[in-house]
């Protein structure tokens, strides 16, 4: 019995000498009578094992002898339509006393695409100032403090601080403030004028009744100056508005809420008063980081590429106040889990401007100089017009 027992392990030894040599096995003519078959082909299993190639030999096989030679093109989107120039003041030559100009718009491919087209102006920035002292974020007050009391010298300090535009806001014109009549603040409007030749906003207190009389005043003092009236809205007298900035030279802002359709309507109404598309800027709201922005992104974006694909309604440069952001509280509220509001501030508006500079706001109204030193230089650094670097370190007191 154990003899019969090893001979048929050696039988079988030999079968699996021999099937590890074929490919493949066919028996014929057999009759099998079981309860239960179990085949085990091992040698099967080893042959498919070798004929897997290595990841050795697939990287070796894989290696490029030539890369196939491709030319990368950018495309070039072309527009039909073209955001419409507007030039803000007027030189001694043009019928005002401003040292120069500056001009808002004019492109016709949406933002810094200066590989479609050449960008025709740089971004404008005003600085905002008021003709009463208020209450403003500590981080922005301890660079007017000493001024606040003189609009004229405040006007001053923001020109040094790199504002194209000084942004007068006649706040004390409030009936619930002051109640300061139109002519009176009007005598600011001229004060402010004599003491810089920079361009000028002028925007009242917000007052809808009172407002369009104030810009009124201050329309008549600034005749020639081509102002910037600050602003007219759908429930204002907006039709006054836009017939003193007709009759004394003058551009409008035209303000609405966050709607491209009552942007588009309230552009309409200004273009049929009789105000050329050249005098009209559009303030659609700027909202703060984390404060709605999303929304701003998709509005001025919309705007932007519906004026280039053709809608003249809504061919106007855009004004975004990112001032806006010293709205939001993680601006100015002290909070040691926040970080140093002395940072966190600056940074919170620069972000709100770098935001919607991007998403196609051609004229600002800022609050602290440093953003307006940091945005300018990085406006630089895109267009390729850097003359310097720009040290990182102390970037939001270093206003030098």
């Amino acid at each position: 019995m154990g003899e019969s027992k090893s001979k048929s392990l050696d039988l079988i030894k030999d079968l699996w000498k021999l099937a590890e040599d074929i490919e493949e096995a066919e028996i014929s003519n057999v009759e099998i009578n079981a309860d239960e078959l179990a085949l085990v082909i091992q040698p099967i299993v080893s042959t498919i094992a070798k004929s897997i190639p290595t990841q050795s030999q697939i990287i070796q096989d894989a290696k490029v002898q030539q890369l196939v030679e491709s030319k990368f093109e950018i495309p070039i989107e072309t527009y039909p339509g073209k955001i419409s120039e507007v030039t803000i003041g007027a030189t001694k030559s043009e019928g005002g006393s401003r040292g120069k100009v500056v001009k808002a718009g004019g492109m016709s491919t949406m933002p810094f695409y200066s590989f479609e087209k050449e960008v025709p102006n740089k971004p404008v920035f005003a600085i905002d100032i008021f003709d009463v002292p208020l209450k403003l974020a500590k981080m922005v007050k301890i660079h007017y403090e000493e001024v606040m009391e003189d609009p004229a010298e405040w006007a001053k300090k923001v020109v040094k601080f790199g504002a194209d535009v000084v942004s007068l806001n006649l706040i004390s014109t409030d009936p619930l403030l002051d109640d300061v009549s139109p002519s009176k603040a009007a005598k600011v409007v001229e004060n402010v004028l004599q003491a810089v030749d920079v361009p000028l906003i002028i925007g009242g207190s917000g007052n809808m009744e009172k407002d369009p009389l104030v810009l009124e005043a201050a329309a008549k003092v600034a005749e020639g100056e081509r102002v910037i009236l600050n602003s007219a809205k759908t429930d204002n007298d907006y039709k006054k508005i836009a017939e003193v900035a007709k009759k004394y030279g003058h551009i409008v802002i035209a303000f609405t809420p966050m709607d491209i359709n009552n942007q588009k309507k309230l552009n309409k109404m200004l273009i049929t008063e009789g105000l050329p598309k050249e005098s009209i800027l559009i303030d659609p709201t700027t909202a703060a980081l984390g404060y709605g922005i999303d929304y701003t992104i998709s509005l001025m974006e919309r705007i932007k590429q519906a004026g280039l694909l053709g809608d003249e309604d809504l061919q106007m440069p855009i004004l975004a106040p990112t001032s806006n952001a010293w709205g939001a509280r993680e601006a100015w509220m002290k909070n040691e889990e926040w970080g140093p509001r002395e940072y966190r501030g600056p940074l919170w508006e620069t972000i709100t401007t770098l935001t919607v500079l991007l998403s196609g706001g051609d004229v600002f109204m800022t609050s602290h100089p440093a953003n307006v030193r940091v945005i300018k230089n990085l406006i630089d650094d895109i267009l390729n017009k850097s003359t310097k670097g720009q040290p990182v370190e102390d970037w939001i007191t270093a206003l030098g």
